[in-house]
């Protein structure tokens, strides 16, 4: 084992999606934005892809490409431009593209003009208040769309938009925002469009809102075994893909009095010994875990004392024996009691989606599959 990895585990993300998949009953996109929410872009989207998912979806277009450049040759979405972007790119690497805009709109035409007709997909904002056309610049973002599509510049291939609280199941923002969605259908049907998909579940409302489904879902953290509501009961069992470990490079007695990393914000109220591990927030641990999260040594979970560093961090392991080499799990799959993703998430303030998609820096990250290291 090296200084400190990240082990992904492709069977369970082949299961998650799986489970996915039968639970929404319609088609689904696994989203592998964010170098795959941590777990590796490319590795992931295979397993995605093994598991049935008949899309995947990414924020830009370099991402797309890199997709593309592992060999990856069905359906992708990508939806975060800027000006300037190179859809000439996207359109000849067979990726829909989308358009929040009349502006975009005209820049997928410029490039039409060099590369292939593009498939484009049209993103409205319902009340997330981010990304997508407004639903005041909606019928003029459908009016061009439908232009575009006569002169032979694009088919439009999808309409979509996302949730702000679907994590939230009773919020009233989730009725609010499948209205404006039905709404905007309507008006783009009248104005002639037939998009072979419509979408606007994510994750959580996959797995909580079944009217939300339309003909697509778009599962991020879901796949990778994460729930992204985890105050709402659901019965999809899903199973966290991604083990974090590191070892213990130095373990020394400290007595009582004894002040522990920057600050001294932890001193011993008796003498216990400490174990040294060499990773921090360079690294991605978040430095908010200081004196508040716990990571899993010879059987048991150890609390973190002291502030988290660039580098390193300190458990405290009691009186219990350990030696510089040990294993120290910061979170798994939980099957042994070892912290979680989510129990990170907890200690620290955030969500789970942030705990893994930061891990990197010092991180060796290996894939496992069946029990092989790839």
């Amino acid at each position: 084992m090296s200084r400190a990895e990240i082990v992904v585990e492709l069977p369970s993300l082949r299961h998650n999606v799986a489970r996915l998949r039968q639970h929404a009953g319609v088609p689904v996109m696994v989203v592998v934005k964010a170098d795959g929410y941590g777990h590796g872009i490319a590795e992931a989207g295979r397993a995605a892809r093994a598991a049935g998912a008949e899309w995947l979806g990414v924020a830009t277009i370099d991402e797309a490409l890199r997709l593309r450049q592992v060999g990856d040759r069905d359906r992708l979405l990508c939806w975060l431009g800027v000006p300037g972007e190179d859809y000439a790119a996207a359109v000849e690497a067979d990726v829909d593209v989308t358009a929040y805009s009349r502006a975009e709109l005209a820049e997928i035409a410029a490039a039409t003009r060099r590369a292939a007709p593009a498939r484009v997909q049209l993103k409205v904002d319902t009340g997330l208040s981010r990304g997508g056309a407004t639903l005041e610049e909606w019928e003029a973002v459908v009016a061009e769309a439908r232009a575009g599509e006569e002169r032979g510049d694009w088919r439009v291939t999808g309409i979509w938009s996302h949730f702000a609280c679907s994590d939230e199941p009773d919020h009233p923002a989730n009725d609010a925002q499948e209205t404006a969605f039905r709404q905007a259908l309507d008006v783009a049907a009248a104005a002639g469009l037939r998009p072979e998909v419509r979408h606007l579940a994510n994750s959580a409302a996959t797995l909580l809102r079944p009217s939300s489904r339309f003909d697509l879902v778009r599962c991020g953290i879901a796949a990778y075994g994460l729930d992204p509501a985890p105050l709402a009961p659901h019965d999809v069992v899903l199973r966290p893909v991604m083990t974090a470990r590191s070892r213990l490079s130095l373990v020394k007695r400290v007595a009582a009095g004894d002040g522990v990393s920057y600050g001294h914000t932890w001193r011993a109220d008796r003498p216990t010994t400490l174990g040294l591990v060499p990773v921090g927030y360079g690294d991605g641990v978040m430095r908010r875990a200081g004196n508040r999260a716990e990571a899993w040594v010879r059987g048991r979970r150890r609390p973190i004392r002291g502030r988290v560093c660039m580098d390193q961090l300190v458990v405290d392991l009691g009186d219990d024996h350990a030696e510089a080499g040990d294993e120290v799990v910061l979170f798994g799959p939980g099957d042994d009691g070892e912290p979680t993703a989510q129990d990170w998430a907890v200690w620290c303030d955030t969500i789970n989606y942030e705990i893994v998609t930061r891990l990197g820096g010092r991180f060796e990250r290996q894939h496992v599959d069946e029990g092989t290291v790839l």
